[in-house]
């Protein structure tokens, strides 16, 4: 059931007075440019974040500290309890004041869902309250050089030892994992069986045999790394889950991820108006972009992106009428993949040759940005699952069709 709209109207002035009163003002304003691992790692938290604005600092503690990083969440494990009701008032409160976001992190989006829905209550209490404040910075241990797209097939080893795991093997494509403090992790728990034989387990990044090796882009970043385990000792209490249990763990963390991504996770210069980047790089006739064909492309490109917006609400609201993500998250990460390229590909037309800059006095650093953030989003119909799987688990999942030979 909603809240009572006397309620919700009394939450929004609370809301209003408390964000004037604790959002400190050099957070206010920004929200919509972008923030980026290379522009500010404070934004992910965790004990390696670097916070070159203290007010930055500041503004991490007093959300962490409201629950309001993860507004839903039970307050007992350190979230804000709001209704949903109540959340989407902070979220307009937020956007009214153009508030940074606090925190942006894996564990929010991805680990503390199946935490909550997974996990046992010593283990909730220990990690849930510490994702809520940024005390911990996490990773995702998945991919592997043989375990891509087929997933399951990993081979990353996990022996009982008695009083620990051992886990031996390689993960690629580990997003910031030399930036992370913590990593969750699918392990090989059974060699005689495929799915059935996965585990999830979590272990500190610092654990003696964890050697994380940054791979460049093309964009010249390095936000993936390959990660490897030598004799690496993990305390049995943190196996989430059951023994062999993990694949249904990491189905479901694959949801939250595609869901996250498909609502604005992807990089690329999102935020800034492609109308405003046209109408200076090739001129305006009577306030519209000169070039027709390129404003006609640019407007149907925002009415897409509207309809998109308006999609990603629905299946929001459903999902929480279902208690989770559906499979129809894989068409919406379908899309936005598509979505956030065309829209990198305009920008860097529409700056024409200056868009072409990789670096150098001749290119101002939003034109080095929109190459950079174009090429960057090549990467998007690969990560959180390439758009190739994500059309299989469509046509079978939400379909419902069958392989015919």
């Amino acid at each position: 059931m909603g809240t009572d709209m006397s309620d919700i109207e009394t939450f929004r002035q609370e809301t209003r007075a408390w964000l004037e009163a604790n959002c400190p003002s050099s957070m206010r304003g920004g929200a919509s440019v972008a923030v980026t691992e290379d522009t500010d790692n404070s934004i992910w938290g965790g004990r390696k974040a670097v916070f070159k604005n203290p007010e930055g600092k500041l503004w991490l503690e007093r959300m962490g500290a409201k629950g309001w990083t993860a507004p839903t969440w039970p307050k007992e494990y350190g979230g804000g309890g709001l209704s949903k009701d109540e959340a989407r008032v902070l979220t307009q409160e937020l956007v009214r004041i153009k508030a940074r976001p606090a925190l942006m992190s894996f564990g929010i989006w991805m680990l503390g869902p199946v935490l909550l829905e997974y996990a046992n209550e010593e283990q909730k209490k220990e990690y849930l309250p510490k994702i809520v404040r940024g005390e911990i910075r996490w990773c995702q241990g998945y991919s592997e050089p043989g375990a891509g797209s087929d997933l399951a097939s990993l081979k990353t080893k996990c022996e009982d030892k008695g009083d620990h795991f051992l886990i031996n093997g390689q993960k690629v494509w580990t997003s910031y994992a030399d930036q992370a403090d913590w990593i969750f992790c699918l392990v090989r728990t059974d060699a005689t069986r495929k799915h059935e034989g996965i585990s999830f387990v979590l272990f500190d990044m610092t654990t003696p045999g964890v050697e994380p090796r940054p791979i460049k882009l093309i964009s010249g970043n390095s936000p993936f790394c390959e990660t490897f385990f030598s004799d690496v000792k993990v305390p049995k209490k943190q196996m989430v889950g059951k023994l062999n249990g993990g694949w249904e763990i990491a189905k479901r963390l694959l949801q939250y991820e595609r869901q996250n991504i498909s609502s604005g996770g992807f990089g690329g210069g999102a935020g800034i108006e492609l109308e405003d980047v046209a109408k200076h790089y090739v001129g305006e006739e009577d306030g519209a972009i000169a070039d027709g064909d390129l404003r006609a492309r640019i407007t149907q490109h925002r009415m897409e992106a509207r309809a998109f917006a308006l999609t990603i609400r629905r299946v929001e609201e459903e999902g929480k009428a279902q208690k989770g993500p559906s499979p129809a998250v894989s068409i919406i990460k379908y899309a936005a993949a598509k979505l956030n390229q065309d829209r990198c590909e305009l920008m860097v037309e529409a700056m024409g040759t200056q868009g072409l800059g990789w670096e150098g006095e001749g290119f101002a650093p939003a034109e080095i940005a929109a190459m950079r953030g174009m090429l960057r989003s090549k990467g998007n119909s690969i990560e959180g699952g390439t758009s190739e799987v994500n059309l299989n688990v469509i046509s079978k999942r939400v379909l419902g069709l069958l392989d015919h030979q």
